[in-house]
Order: C-alpha cells, then sequence, then structure tokens
C-alpha cells in the first residue's frame, strides 16, 4: 500500500490530482503557467508537508513526502516537479541555515501560505554577488533553470562573490530588482517555469544569506543534493507508473486483436502481455530500489551533524542506484507503451507522447552515465561518490 493511502492528507491530494487530471493533455499543448492548479496546491496544504511540527508543519519524512511526489508524476510530473522543487527549497533552509533563519522562513511559509520557487542553479556562474555597504551584497546577473519562479512567493538563489564563493540568499520574488521572463518553451515538463530570472542590483542582506553553517558544510549539509537526485528518481518512477496505466486503459478499451493473433481480444495477446511484463519488472525493480534508498536517506537525515562521510557515501550509492534504474524504467515504458496501444493511441488529443517528453527532458537533469561510473568506482574501488550539487 502507498504510504499516503492513509495519510491525513489523503482527501486534498485526491482532490488537487482529480483537477489535474482534467486538464493534463491540454495543458502539455498550452504550456506557460499553471496559475490555477499552483492555486489548488496552495490550498490544499500540502505545500507545508515536510515542514516539522514545531514550525507549524506536517513533519512529513522525507520517504512520505517524496512518495507524493511520485504520485502527483502519474498525473502532471511537470506540477510534481514544481511541489517538490518547494520542499526542496525548505530543505536547503533546514540544511544551510541557523536556527533563526528555520524559525522565520519556515513558520512563515505555513502562517502565509508561501509557494518556493528556485533560482538556485550552481552551474550557473553568471549572477555576481557584489558587497555593499550594508554587510550584506547585491545580486546582479542572470540565472536559467529556474523551476517554479514564476508565480512563486519566496525565492532562493545564489550568485558567485569575487573570490569565487557561491553563495545563496533568500529574496521575496516581487523584490525590486527581480524579473521572472516567461521563456521557458521546451519539449517536456512544459509548465515548471524553468526558465530564466534576472537579478538587476537585487539586494540581499546579511540575515538573508544562508551562511549559518552554509553549503556543504558538514556531511549532513551534502544531503541536499542527495535529495534533489532522490526528488529526480521519484518524478521518474511516476511518469512511467503514469504510463504503464495510459497504457493500460487503452489497451484494455480495444475489442480487436490485431488480425494475425489468435487471441479474442488485445488484452489476451501473448506478445501484449509479454511486453505488460517487462513494463512491471522494469517498474517494480526500480520502485524497490527507491524504496531502500528512501530508507537509507531518512535515517541519514536522523542522524543530523553525527553523519559520517563514509555513512553519507552509501546513501549516495544507494540513490544512485536507483536514480539509474527509474530513469531507465521511465524511459522505457514511456517509449514502448505504444507497442501496445495501438496506432489510434497516436491521436494529437491525448497527448500520449506527453509521457516520453516529460522524462526523456527530466532524465537530461544531469548525465545518468555519470551515475553509472560513480557506482562502478564503488563496486570495483570501493570508492564512495564525493559530494558535489549532483552527487
Amino acid at each position: 500500500m502507498s504510504r499516503t493511502e492513509d495519510a491525513a492528507w489523503r482527501e486534498p491530494l485526491n482532490a488537487v490530482l482529480d483537477e489535474w487530471a482534467k486538464t493534463a493533455a491540454a495543458r502539455d499543448k498550452t504550456g506557460g503557467t499553471a496559475f490555477h492548479e499552483r492555486d489548488l496546491l496552495r490550498e490544499s496544504g500540502l505545500l507545508r508537508l515536510s515542514i516539522p511540527v514545531a514550525f507549524g508543519g506536517d513533519g512529513a519524512d522525507w520517504s512520505t513526502t517524496l512518495d507524493v511526489v511520485r504520485r502527483m508524476a502519474q498525473v502532471d510530473s511537470s506540477l510534481a516537479h514544481l511541489f517538490a522543487f518547494h520542499h526542496l527549497q525548505l530543505a536547503t533552509i533546514r540544511l544551510f541555515g541557523s536556527d533563526t533563519q528555520n524559525r522565520r522562513w519556515l513558520g512563515e511559509t505555513v502562517a502565509q501560505g508561501w509557494f518556493w520557487g528556485n533560482a538556485l542553479n550552481p552551474l550557473d556562474k553568471s549572477t555576481r554577488a557584489l558587497p555593499d555597504d550594508s554587510g550584506g551584497y547585491v545580486f546582479d546577473g542572470r540565472k536559467s533553470f529556474c523551476s517554479g519562479a514564476r508565480d512563486s512567493d519566496q525565492l532562493l538563489a545564489s550568485a558567485f562573490d569575487a573570490d569565487g564563493r557561491l553563495l545563496i540568499g533568500v529574496t521575496p520574488t516581487n523584490r525590486a530588482g527581480i524579473t521572472v521572463l516567461d521563456d521557458w518553451d521546451n519539449m517536456g515538463q512544459r509548465q515548471t517555469d524553468s526558465g530564466t530570472v534576472v537579478f538587476e542590483r537585487v539586494p540581499i542582506t546579511a540575515d538573508e544569506l544562508l551562511l549559518q553553517p552554509g553549503p556543504l558544510s558538514s556531511p549532513f549539509a551534502t544531503l541536499r543534493p542527495l535529495l534533489a537526485q532522490s526528488i529526480l528518481c521519484h518524478i521518474y518512477l511516476g511518469i512511467g507508473e503514469g504510463a504503464l496505466q495510459a497504457a493500460r486503459d487503452a489497451t484494455l478499451a480495444q475489442t480487436r486483436p490485431w488480425i494475425a493473433s489468435t487471441a479474442e481480444r488485445p488484452a489476451d495477446d501473448p506478445y501484449v502481455l509479454a511486453h505488460y511484463g517487462d513494463f512491471w519488472v522494469a517498474l517494480e525493480g526500480a520502485r524497490l530500489l527507491v524504496e531502500r534508498a528512501m530508507q537509507a536517506f531518512d535515517h541519514a537525515w536522523s542522524r543530523g551533524l553525527d553523519l559520517t562521510e563514509q555513512e553519507r557515501g552509501e546513501v549516495a550509492v544507494t540513490v544512485a542506484t536507483s536514480k539509474v534504474a527509474a530513469a531507465r524504467a521511465g524511459l522505457e515504458v514511456a517509449h514502448r507503451m505504444f507497442e501496445v496501444t495501438g496506432a489510434r493511441s497516436t491521436t494529437a488529443a491525448l497527448r500520449l507522447d506527453r509521457f516520453w517528453r516529460n522524462v526523456r527532458v527530466h532524465t537530461l537533469h544531469d548525465p545518468i552515465d555519470y551515475k553509472v561510473r560513480d557506482l562502478g568506482d564503488w563496486a570495483l574501488n570501493g570508492r564512495i561518490p564525493k559530494p558535489s550539487f549532483y552527487s
């Protein structure tokens, strides 16, 4: 049984998913910002899911929070992405920020119903942090791949100072000098608003910088990239599961088998059954690996600052393993689903190709080849992955 089946937020989650499902195909065609669907999330209370009870949140563990992400991705992986990255920004504050900052921003997120966006792209070094007279900085430049920035209330933003040091700050999205461009128009994940944010001398005060303890400051702080990778695992898995359900609906709706088949209906054709068997094995294997990785991650999170480098490294191996499996399974099912649904399933209005387009775009977040290389180094040489913003 899913971790969310008997949860207190089951009804609001199901209500959100039912509404999303009605327009998922049409919204995939139009792209742009899903204002109504994002407001449904605000109203559902799910934006406080991972926030500790001490700050007014639901205090869900990461396994539960990401299981919600998986279920969302079955229906609409763009909105699952936005929901997941909202919680990733909150986790970043918990990992990199002070106790005072946690109380301030997590508490206000619950009180104000904030939706967080991402302008933290450590590979993009085009935004500069320039010191000002107040002890803070001004951020100046452009930031790409800013998922969820449009229609957000708060942003996590990164910039580099003159010494090449990465600085991460918190700012309201509507602060003077910030412009969120509507320039995301990719073939998949079309409503993630993963476009550009422009910073024109945006002030970031000293108490808005996440410096205590700061990025990658301890094995515990380096769980941030592993959480980001775990989010991707759940999105890939959810897309694959959504594709399987869509294929199943299409196959069961068919009444005429292929002319060379000896079966009375397509659902009994041996070749169709073989394909579904392959789909099941791929997704079930990925699901079990993802669950095991999340058990390890939740345990590591509970260790806090006592977490060792070796322990963190072993979690990184389980997460990387699950990511490779989930990516491959999602791609396989989303691609091969048409072998069991027939020519009619390619009708443009159904937009069943969105499952493949979404998982194909998202699996390019960082190269799977490098995850496999890291796993090979672990399997052969016993070397754990080195912490970075992608491992």
